[in-house]
């Protein structure tokens, strides 16, 4: 049985002000919570026997069993999935290391949760390890982000900061890639194993400031050219096709 002490904290969770001052976020369903119980400890888990009598080995502080009834209470899901479990969030340090060795993604003001916790999916994908983010980009532990990444949260590392001072600490002639309209065409262009992918906000793309120091102007062109079209994409299906024709290319 979970007491109401525990639905409170849970709930709390919901904002990002419960989760700061708890250090907690909240994963539900076997995938996500699988995948991160195979990297760290879960402070507590809240799960049905169902789920229970198929995993008897659970990494976790704390292990709750819950009836359907229960698990209705304290999902933010509209169909709950068997379990929800609560993480603790630990402090990440960027390696500026990793953009000079590897490709790697830095978003600018990406603020839909859906949006972030789809590009930190789509990076897991394409084997893109390390995410930068801008300090007013979607929060990482909004449940909405987390279940969005469907478990390539676990694999995934995604650090804050400010993303000009980024820049400026990289190695001249690093490569800096930006979408942008007036960019030019990706599958006309020469592209590197290594270097740092800028993703805009949904409606403003990238910051002026962060635009100005963009090495490598890139463009998804719209097809035929000629042709009145959408105005632009949405940022997750932009970051999909980039790391697709880096990926197919180098």
């Amino acid at each position: 049985m979970i007491s109401k002490n525990k639905i409170k904290l849970i709930h709390s969770l919901d904002t990002k002000k419960g989760r700061k001052s708890e250090r907690l976020f909240i994963a539900e369903g076997p995938k996500v919570v699988g995948d991160l119980l195979n990297i760290s400890q879960a402070d507590s888990v809240f799960a049905t026997r169902e789920w229970l009598d198929s995993n008897r080995f659970t990494n976790a502080k704390e292990i709750i069993e819950v009836t359907d009834d229960e698990l209705l209470k304290i999902s933010m899901l509209q169909h709950p999935q068997q379990i929800v479990a609560l993480f603790e969030i630990r402090e990440k340090e960027y390696d500026i290391a990793a953009i000079g060795s590897r490709l790697c993604i830095a978003l600018d003001g990406v603020q839909d949760p859906g949006n972030l916790g789809t590009i930190i999916r789509i990076a897991d994908w394409f084997g893109i390890t390390d995410i930068f983010c801008s300090r007013d980009t979607a929060d990482i532990y909004n449940p909405k982000v987390v279940q969005a990444t469907m478990g390539s949260i676990a694999r995934v590392s995604v650090c804050y900061t400010e993303l000009d001072s980024l820049i400026e600490q990289l190695p001249d002639g690093t490569p800096i890639y930006g979408t942008l309209l007036d960019g030019d065409n990706i599958y006309e262009q020469p592209l590197t194993r290594n270097g740092l992918i800028i993703m805009g906000n949904e409606g403003n793309g990238i910051s002026p400031a962060i635009r100005s120091k963009v090495n490598r102007r890139l463009l998804i062109p719209s097809y035929p050219p000629d042709r009145p079209t959408a105005e632009s994409l949405n940022v997750a299906v932009a970051t999909a096709l980039v790391c697709s024709e880096f990926r197919r290319r180098v």
